[in-house]
């Protein structure tokens, strides 16, 4: 059996998926599983032991140079490249116009979320086969329960397994550190900057020492206003995706705000803490056998929205944040520690 899996973004969706790979290949051990991804998060499927090929794909990227040449290149090499098998299965678990779209291009019985469950409902004109999944549950969940419809096995009753193993990543052997996951896409998930620097002193004072990194500019300037509060932060170069999977595999803990590199550290079985305020842990928070999720208590949390709107005075911006303060933030994770 010939399966073709179509989740190709973000990072944290991606990760999401991984379990229901997971449970797949356990009741079908002799399946082969491919997977289509957008080429910046490719090395993440290739991380899981049941993935035989990665077919990566640049739709973000030929969609903002529609016109040139070197995108209808690259569009007909992967036309070629899908061309080359027949699929049992092409099952999209991403459920986007776009991801109905590339699909639609591969050879074979195309199953996906029907008009109620897809997160873009004219996704599921895509399909062969449309399966119902509720949308308002956890996204490993509902990843989990979609392949099992899918494929016709009943769904797994078992905690999540990434199958991805810390273990066997290359880290580096040095002092106890922590890990700070402070960049994330939306100003409202920003937890604020002087929270971290209180952090990084908690965490001096506990005998660790902090690593920090970042995407762009912004964030590795932030990066670098957080480490003037303790000696013991160390802002590291710009790291890879498969970088970063290094670096948490060494580390003791993380702290993320809500990011995909979060729910790396979690599948990494990686002691992590989450912080939660414009959106809600409850859809998608990080899992795993370490993973703390910890949620602002606050009117107006989770409000979803990318800027806070709250028009009171605050110290603390977003205000959500305050009711998540360093204190209570490293103390869930010297508990997720142990």
């Amino acid at each position: 059996m010939r399966i073709l899996i179509i989740k190709t973004s973000s990072m944290g969706d991606v990760i999401h998926m991984l379990p229901a790979l997971t449970d797949a290949a356990a009741h079908f051990p002799e399946a082969r599983f491919d997977w289509m991804v957008e080429d910046s998060f490719s090395e993440i499927p290739a991380w899981h032991p049941s993935v035989d090929r990665v077919i990566p794909v640049s739709f973000r990227r030929w969609r903002r140079a529609l016109f040139s040449s070197a995108s209808w290149k690259e569009w007909r090499e992967f036309r070629a490249l899908l061309n080359h098998e027949t699929y049992d299965l092409i099952i999209d678990a991403q459920g986007l116009v776009k991801s109905g779209f590339l699909a639609w291009f591969a050879r074979g019985q195309r199953v996906g979320l029907d008009f109620h469950s897809a997160r873009e409902p004219l996704a599921s004109l895509f399909y062969h086969k449309k399966v119902k999944v509720n949308f308002l549950q956890q996204a490993v969940l509902r990843m989990r329960l979609l392949m099992s419809l899918a494929m016709g096995y009943p769904m797994p009753s078992t905690p999540p397994d990434f199958g991805l193993d810390r273990r066997g990543l290359p880290h580096e052997a040095s002092a106890p550190y922590l890990v700070f996951l402070h960049g994330t896409t939306w100003d409202s998930k920003q937890w604020p900057e002087t929270y971290w620097q209180a952090l990084a002193k908690l965490a001096e004072a506990a005998g660790y020492r902090v690593k920090m990194t970042g995407g762009n500019d912004i964030e590795m300037a932030r990066a670098h206003r957080i480490a003037t509060a303790s000696p013991v932060v160390d802002v590291l170069p710009r790291h890879t995706i498969s970088q970063m999977a290094a670096l948490l595999a060494g580390a003791e803990g993380a702290v993320a705000v809500d990011t995909g590199f979060g729910h790396l550290a979690g599948a990494l079985g990686v002691p992590t803490v989450s912080i939660y305020g414009s959106t809600n842990p409850d859809f998608t928070g990080v899992l795993g056998s370490a993973a703390h999720n910890l949620a602002a208590k606050f009117p107006c949390s989770p409000c979803l929205n990318r800027e806070c709107t709250y028009k009171e005075p605050s110290v603390v911006v977003p205000a959500c944040y305050a009711t998540v303060p360093p204190a209570l933030v490293f103390s869930s994770l010297r508990t997720a520690i142990g």
